[in-house]
């Protein structure tokens, strides 16, 4: 088995040289180049990579052999010689000939951003869904590309994209690949069912669910831990959570809802991982709210809000309400909480602060219970005033004659899902 650079200490670790390039493309695009090298760097690091040195080239177009072009290729040789690198990464998506190319000219591993998102993942995934799933996007992101990655498929050592299937000549067993993948799939369906059919089971029960989701590294992790007192892991590295998970969350009023952790997003998140990690992100798309979480410290906390936001659009989650929290608000400068758009579905908080926990606890409540109602039911209908209770938040009970009056807190989702049967019975609408 390969050693994993997540185990080896600072003396073994592999060193790399970091490459990006800057097409006229990615100048129009209004992209900052320089913040997603800085990026590549996390994510070198989160791997447990060494980051020696960086290389940044302009053309107009990524050159075709080389992706940066021949010179540039022999002046990341030179480095490579003179800083003891073994390996460059690149910042961009390359063919498996580029792979090839760069291989034979600098005699180094090549890895580019896309592998090494992978990678991570390989390395961080723990349950079998989510070993599933990256082993998917793995095979799929390298059965297009079998021809230049020869060298890398045989080196010894380990070491960052050698996790996961890259030990079998993958090169020479296309087939193999092939029905592999058809059977992973065949495995994340029958997970995928088993979801769905729990999914549906909170459905009927009327169990609220809130989804954390926001950039990778934006503070997911610690708000849930804050909040639920979950017992789960909260660092300061990119992707520090893979699978996701859901703790009991106990409202100001009592009320008891479904909080969720979700992998972070990251920009140019690759496309075989968003495929592969549909299942598991679709939990955010069946949740009643989304808690979109950002990182106010961040210099580029608007490029990752949006980032969040394109891929939400791409799983369908577009139109899930949301309420925007703006986290690490402790260690962000006076510049940072001045330029934040504000309204009422945004929050801004310091997960380390009891009172903001407490408000956005309210604040999620605000949102996931709706109007005040007045229900005239029935004293014999025990069934229908126990379903009350589960529909929205009893603010004040009365008796008349032989009915129950009701005033309730509705929350609008509950209602639609589990409390039709009560409609005949609503018979003010009051304002909360």
């Amino acid at each position: 088995m390969r050693q994993s650079t997540y185990e080896t200490g600072t003396a073994d670790r592999e060193k790399a040289i970091l490459v990006s390039l800057v097409t006229d493309k990615v100048k129009r695009s209004g992209a900052d180049p320089e913040h997603s090298l800085d990026e590549l760097a996390s994510l070198a690091e989160t791997a447990g990579v060494e980051v020696v040195d960086s290389i940044m080239q302009n053309l107009e177009v990524p050159d075709k052999k080389y992706f940066v072009g021949k010179g540039k290729a022999q002046e990341i040789h030179a480095l490579a010689e003179e800083t003891g690198a073994t390996t460059a990464i690149f910042d961009q998506e390359l063919s498996g000939a580029q792979v090839r190319n760069l291989e034979e000219t600098l005699d180094m591993k090549i890895i580019d951003r896309t592998q090494l998102i992978l990678d991570i993942f390989a390395g961080r995934a723990k349950t079998r869904e989510g070993i599933l799933q990256v082993e998917l996007a793995q095979l799929s992101y390298l059965l297009p590309r079998l021809s230049g990655q020869g060298k890398n498929l045989s080196r010894l050592g380990g070491g960052i994209g050698t996790r996961g299937p890259g030990e079998t000549k993958l090169e020479t067993d296309r087939r193999h690949i092939r029905d592999r993948i058809t059977e992973l799939k065949r495995q994340l369906d029958t997970v995928t069912a088993t979801r769905n059919l729990h999914r549906e089971r909170r459905r009927k029960a009327g169990v609220v669910q809130v989804a954390l989701v926001g950039y990778t590294n934006a503070g997911k992790s610690t708000l849930l831990r804050q909040l639920t007192e979950a017992d789960v892991l909260a660092e300061d590295k990119l992707f520090a959570t893979l699978d996701p998970t859901s703790r009991n969350l106990i409202l100001p009023s009592g009320k008891e809802i479904i909080l969720t952790d979700t992998v972070g997003f990251i920009q140019n998140l690759p496309h075989d991982l968003v495929a592969a990690f549909r299942a598991t992100l679709e939990e955010a798309g069946e949740a009643d709210l989304l808690l979109h979480v950002v990182d106010t410290s961040s210099p580029m906390r608007e490029r990752q809000k949006k980032v969040v936001e394109e891929v939400l659009q791409e799983l369908g989650a577009g139109g899930t309400p949301i309420l925007v929290v703006y986290n690490k608000i402790d260690v962000s400068s006076e510049e940072a909480l001045s330029m934040l758009s504000g309204g009422q579905d945004t929050i801004r908080v310091s997960s380390f602060n009891d009172q903001d926990m407490l408000h956005l606890r309210e604040a999620i409540e605000d949102r996931i219970l709706g109007d005040v109602a007045l229900f005239r039911i029935p004293a014999s209908r025990g069934d229908l005033a126990a379903l009350v209770y589960r529909v929205g938040e009893v603010i004040e009970q009365d008796t008349e004659e032989d009915l129950l009056l009701l005033t309730v807190r509705v929350n609008p989702t509950d209602m639609e899902k589990s409390g039709r049967a009560l409609e005949p019975y609503r018979v003010v609408e009051q304002e909360a």
